[in-house]
């Protein structure tokens, strides 16, 4: 299990929210690249970037942002956020994003997300966001009535990577994660889960990773994200990803 960093980008700024309303956003950093290379020198093995605008635009927004980020990091970085055809998945992906996460287009149109995995291989993974237990999309502005597991059980077998599954009620709110809805979701799917939404300090990490698998499908969670809590300093970075680097 690894613990990923977030950067949110909101008009070129490093923000977070809270609940994913837009209107709530706390700005951290006028740049979004330094910011970056600060997780990266931490010790972050891979890092979480989310186009917030674009989520709600339903294509990408804070382009230069992104690059920018790119230009200054040697680690992997996983992009989110308004990602809903091939040619802008091929955009990313040839510009040095080394996996995609598709959410809204997952829910809307899942056979897009089966021929992008055809076509990139070992690059997708799908992001689902739970209100209740039912999957949001457009930016977390519109519920579905299909619930977290019935999504995530179209794209077994087809070549996702992983799935993200974030607790909106939990994110931003430091409440602490939602571990037994991620852990259910882990040991009902074959594919890793990254847990995200609600981290706030190093009994939480610790909590998940005891709550990790592998399980008995195989399913397992393989990864941590968190945003609030290492912007405001409740969870030091640095120590919380050698403590699961360390542990058994």
């Amino acid at each position: 299990m690894i613990l990923i960093p977030a950067i949110d980008l909101k008009n070129g700024q490093c923000v977070r929210l809270f609940q994913g309303e837009m209107q709530q956003a706390t700005v951290y950093s006028d740049d979004p690249a330094a910011m970056a290379r600060h997780w990266q020198n931490l010790g972050a093995k891979r890092l979480h970037v989310v186009d917030l605008n674009g989520a709600f635009a339903g294509e990408p927004v804070n382009e230069h942002a992104v690059r920018a980020i790119l230009e200054n990091l040697s680690i992997p970085v996983q992009l989110g956020g308004g990602i809903r055809t091939l040619e802008t998945i091929r955009l990313w992906l040839e510009a040095g994003i080394h996996t995609v996460i598709l959410g809204t287009i997952a829910c809307r149109d899942p056979q897009l997300v089966k021929e992008a995995c055809r076509l990139f291989p070992g690059r997708v993974s799908v992001g689902i966001d739970a209100r209740d237990g039912f999957v949001a999309v457009e930016g977390w502005a519109s519920t579905t009535t299909i619930t977290a597991l019935e999504l995530a059980r179209q794209f077994e077998d087809v070549g996702v990577a992983e799935i993200i599954f974030t607790d909106i009620a939990r994110d931003g709110a430091l409440s602490g994660p939602n571990i037994a809805a991620t852990r259910a979701l882990a040991e009902a799917i074959t594919l890793p889960v990254i847990l995200s939404g609600g981290v706030a300090c190093l009994e939480d990490v610790q909590h998940a990773q005891a709550n990790a698998g592998p399980f008995a499908n195989g399913g397992r969670i393989s990864g941590i994200i968190t945003g609030k809590a290492i912007y405001d300093g409740r969870l030091d970075f640095q120590a919380a990803a050698q403590w699961l680097h360390d542990a058994p």
